[in-house]
């Protein structure tokens, strides 16, 4: 499941962090939840979590604590969400030239 994030902080800063493998099994972990129970709804705290750990491993200099991470933030949105089983399209023919 890789979830992107778009992060604006209190200092103007904005960027974005996509979730991978070892972010979501963090959350898991911390939070004692599965990542199937994001499909029924996520909490702010879980995005800023994800957010967390994205800016970490994308380089971005976070603080130490989580707590002090998001004192920093303005908002945590989710722009993409590639769910863990996406569907093929339906397969079509290829319209007639006329």
């Amino acid at each position: 499941m890789k979830i992107t994030l778009n992060v604006e902080e209190k200092d103007g800063l904005t960027y974005q962090v996509t979730t991978n493998l070892f972010s979501i099994v963090a959350l898991e972990r911390k939070f004692k939840i599965r990542a199937s129970d994001l499909a029924s709804g996520v909490a702010m705290e879980h995005l800023a979590f994800l957010a967390f750990e994205g800016a970490k491993q994308e380089g971005f200099t976070v603080p130490a604590v989580f707590d002090d991470y998001i004192k920093r933030l303005i908002a945590v949105d989710i722009v993409e969400d590639e769910g863990a089983n996406p569907t093929n399209g339906a397969v079509t023919s290829e319209p007639s030239a006329s």
